[in-house]
């Protein structure tokens, strides 16, 4: 086995590669299944907050238990078991929303959690993973419709117009609250991201609209991620770069590669797309939808960017399983040629 500082390097260092995640539980199939693929990054998503939540198997519980924080102890086990199947575990995206919800919202009991967030930081640190990815929804990533696509595939989608606005929490809360608690999670993590060895991504609101159920969606655009960056600087902190929520957004992709990838504040990215833009839009096939996924990926590698990039949410295909196998294997497949091409394109 490799100490925690090697297993960091190795997971850090390893060149612009399509990993895997969108799941929570790392059974032996699924890890096969990866290395079937050509596969050697997994990242696994600790979101569970709703049995419901459409981009996870029905009724699958994370890896990690812990009503208020992970341990070392249980971080390390976990990378070494996926490590035993010739993987790297590069990232553990989102804490359960319980973990963090009075920081996110300011309150009673925010200082309780965040020392208990401050631990589970240290301890992805201590156990050599590189990557915390997190975000800043208190009530979750929200899909109304579905859309058919190509071949009588469907893809989950967002519509404003058709949203209940009714209160997800105990009242409404203003843009300036979620910044300040934002900024107060920032100044009491980011140290000790820093000492723990650990990069902070930040992924956007999901769909990215001004406000959903009495909760502002703050990282909905470029300058609410620019002051993100800003707020409480740190070469620890960057983007989880989901591609399919800035194409939500309408942005000019270009443009934000080029600025936060000079930054070096592209930490991966997660490979999706839709067609629309907010208030209204339905997720597609990676090969179609908004953007060029060719283009987008010869843009990251001018930048340097040199991370792993994961599949994110994918149709559901005829006869798929509910974590989209069959899905997934095209998605990974086309960014493995897309990413070879603009290899073969720098000789």
């Amino acid at each position: 086995m490799f100490s925690n500082d090697e297993t960091t390097d190795r997971a850090r260092n390893a060149g612009m590669r399509v990993g895997l995640g969108q799941f929570m539980q790392p059974t032996p199939e699924r890890l096969r299944y990866a290395k079937q693929l050509g596969v050697d990054d997994v990242l696994l998503n600790m979101y569970a907050y709703d049995p419901e939540y459409p981009h996870m198997p029905d009724g699958e519980e994370p890896a990690l238990e812990g009503e208020r924080e992970w341990t070392r102890e249980n971080l390390v086990e976990l990378r070494e078991y996926i490590e035993s199947f010739g993987l790297r575990l590069n990232a553990i995206e989102n804490v359960p929303i319980r973990f963090y919800d009075d920081i996110m919202l300011g309150r009673e009991g925010r200082e309780e959690q965040i020392e208990h967030m401050k631990n589970t930081v240290c301890a992805i640190g201590e156990a050599g993973i590189p990557h915390f990815g997190y975000h800043w929804m208190p009530s979750g990533v929200w899909r109304n419709t579905t859309a058919p696509l190509r071949g009588g595939a469907e893809g989950t989608g967002f519509d404003r117009a058709s949203v209940d606005d009714a209160l997800t929490h105990d009242r409404e809360y203003t843009e300036a609250e979620l910044w300040e608690n934002y900024e107060y999670f920032l100044e009491e993590l980011l140290p000790v991201a820093e000492d723990a060895g650990v990069r902070m991504c930040l992924h956007p609101n999901d769909p990215p609209v001004e406000t959903l159920g009495g909760i502002p969606q703050l990282f909905r655009n470029f300058e609410n991620f620019r002051r993100a960056m800003e707020l409480v600087p740190s070469d620890n902190h960057g983007l989880e770069f989901c591609l399919g929520c800035w194409s939500e957004m309408g942005a000019d992709l270009a443009m934000v590669i080029d600025f936060f990838g000079s930054r070096d504040e592209l930490f991966y990215v997660h490979f999706r797309d839709v067609t629309g833009a907010v208030p209204s839009f339905h997720e597609a096939f990676v090969d179609e939808g908004n953007y060029d996924t060719h283009e987008v990926m010869g843009r990251l590698r001018e930048v340097g960017f040199d991370g792993m990039l994961i599949p994110d949410h994918v149709p559901e295909l005829e006869g798929d399983t509910d974590w989209s196998h069959r899905g997934r294997a095209h998605a990974v497949g086309y960014l493995q040629s897309a990413l070879e091409g603009t290899s073969r394109g720098e000789e």
